[in-house]
């Protein structure tokens, strides 16, 4: 039998005023994530249609757009408890256009039309899991711990094929990426559900939905990479 994963909490708050404060949360956080989508798909078109783009992917410069997301993403991860909500914010936005500097290359290796629909099919089965992991009332955490591990090893599989250069391998990553991804969007929707309900009332949560947003922003461009990595047609 499915477990009622908030009730306990959920029941010793005013069930109205937290609903109505659970909905704008989660509409807080689905606004971050959409701004910063639009953010670094302006930047990375952008770059890609411009002479930045032999700039930066011709040169070393390619290097530092591709790590400047990481260390953002790092130096937001381990200052999480500590910064600001303003810095939280000002991080976040900049950690989205410097992902747009490292994904502009899509653009040259890939079609405008493979780039659309791949961002579509992303955008429908990211909804689908979004609501499933709002609504569910099942404990999705072993769940979450499982897709962690394979978000690991998802990674070396990805480091070893640099060197190995295996199409099949290349293959199998794509759809475990996308399959991992996927599944970490329903997880990470409830436990932000979670979190809000612990700390309902305080100003915790609004730096929360920064970091909300931030991990449903990386689950949906993953997945989005991953996907275009499969169905993607090469210029």
């Amino acid at each position: 039998m499915a477990q009622d994963y908030f009730r306990s909490s959920i029941t010793a708050a005013s069930g109205t005023s937290f609903d109505a404060g659970l909905r704008a949360h989660m509409q807080r956080i689905f606004n971050y994530m959409a701004a910063g989508l639009a953010l670094t798909g302006a930047i990375a078109f952008f770059v890609a249609n411009t002479p930045l783009a032999a700039i930066i992917y011709g040169t070393p410069l390619k290097w530092l757009a591709m790590l400047s997301p990481f260390a953002f993403f790092m130096y937001l991860n381990f200052k999480m408890q500590s910064i600001s909500v303003g810095k939280a914010r000002a991080l976040f936005w900049a950690f989205c256009a410097t992902m747009g500097l490292s994904m502009g290359v899509i653009f040259l290796v890939f079609t405008q039309a493979s780039i659309a629909r791949a961002f579509f099919i992303t955008a429908a089965t990211f909804a689908s899991m979004s609501l499933y992991g709002y609504t569910t009332k099942r404990d999705l955490t072993s769940m979450g711990a499982f897709l962690m591990m394979g978000m690991f090893g998802l990674f070396i599989a990805f480091v070893v094929n640099l060197f190995f250069a295996s199409s099949m391998l290349h293959w199998i990553v794509s759809v475990l990426g996308v399959a991992i991804f996927t599944g970490l969007t329903a997880y990470d929707v409830q436990l932000i559900k979670q979190n809000y309900s612990d700390a309902w009332g305080t100003d915790t949560n609004d730096k929360l939905a920064v970091f909300g947003a931030l991990a449903l922003y990386l689950n949906f461009i993953n997945a989005f990479r991953f996907l275009l990595n499969l169905m993607g047609n090469s210029r």
